[in-house]
């Protein structure tokens, strides 16, 4: 049994890592300033309200004591990169600056959720760990994430190598499944399918992403908590199928018996401060040889899952469309 913190443990991605966690064993403290899902009531698991920004809060959670520290608090989604650009930079650097310095005082290694964004546009898919990152101007609100989140690498490459401190960092790749907001493809597509409404395709939808299902993302979270070998390293955490998002939206219509697709043109409804990237594709060959990880869940079969829990959780399908448009 091992001892662990997971920041953002309410959110996404972090609620199914604590349910995890919590499943196999470990002693678990959620640190997260939102409430947990109604759908979530775990024994052994305690949750401490909080910002990460806010140090002597973390302190409190962050003991003596605790083994691994999973870092998942963030701002995330285009449509708060663009309402909370400030948010996003204090958030995503001052507070992961927190979580390092105080991981690193507390002897605990350091699990971070990074982002596929970091790369940008870099036209040369698939991006192995190391790939070039290639931004827009600094004038775009949508490139603050990358940069913030690339900055948190940074910082945790840094005190890696500065302070000894035990980390490896993941980067996700377009995650979807049960749980997640209402304002990404997937989780768009299904909330709106389900409720009756036309389903929303972003320009004409021949944007490739690589849709990678919850469980194999959390799964390899683990394995890098796990393994001696991924300190100190950095992880693609995505599947390897590239599938148009014209093709995941019409998957969704399909399963849920959904007629009606409209077109939304990003130029005219969300302006300049909106850029899309055309193809998103990560090189996993490093997890795999040194995790012995790959996401094994097909989208079909992650989204006949995730449509399945939101038909089971009315409350999910009572919040707000976050997508715009």
């Amino acid at each position: 049994m091992a001892r662990a913190l997971v920041t953002g443990g309410c959110g996404f991605v972090g609620s199914h890592l604590v349910a995890a966690l919590a499943g196999r064993g470990d002693e678990v403290v959620v640190f997260d300033g939102g409430p947990p899902p109604p759908d979530q009531s775990r024994d052994g698991v305690r949750y401490v309200p909080g910002d990460i920004r806010d140090r002597d809060a973390l302190a409190s959670a962050l003991r003596d004591g605790v083994d691994v520290v999973y870092h998942l608090a963030a701002v995330v989604g285009v449509d708060r990169y663009l309402e909370r650009p400030l948010d996003v930079i204090d958030i995503n650097l001052m507070g992961t600056r927190n979580v390092l310095e105080l991981a690193a005082d507390a002897g605990a290694k350091v699990v971070l959720a990074s982002t596929s964004e970091v790369f940008g546009k870099n036209p040369a898919v698939p991006w192995a760990e190391d790939a070039d990152r290639v931004l827009g101007s600094t004038a775009v609100d949508r490139w603050s994430y990358s940069s913030s989140k690339a900055l948190a690498e940074h910082l945790t490459f840094g005190m890696v190598r500065a302070c000894g401190l035990r980390a490896t960092i993941v980067r996700y790749f377009n995650v979807y499944g049960p749980r997640q907001r209402p304002a990404f493809v997937v989780s768009r597509s299904v909330h709106r399918a389900l409720r009756g409404l036309p389903l929303v395709r972003y320009d004409d939808g021949a944007q490739t992403r690589c849709f990678t299902y919850v469980a194999d993302a959390v799964e390899a979270t683990l394995r890098a908590a796990d393994d001696p070998r991924a300190d100190g390293e950095c992880f693609n955490v995505g599947s390897s199928v590239e599938t148009t998002v014209r093709q995941a939206i019409e998957l969704v219509a399909e399963l849920t018996g959904a007629e009606t697709i409209t077109e939304l043109d990003t130029a005219a409804r969300l302006g300049e401060t909106y850029q899309d990237l055309s193809r998103r594709i990560p090189d996993t060959s490093k997890a795999a040889a040194v995790l012995g990880w790959k996401a094994s869940t097909p989208l079909r079969e992650g989204l006949a899952r995730t449509i399945d829990w939101a038909r089971r959780n009315p409350w999910w399908l009572d919040q707000p469309d976050s997508g715009g448009g």
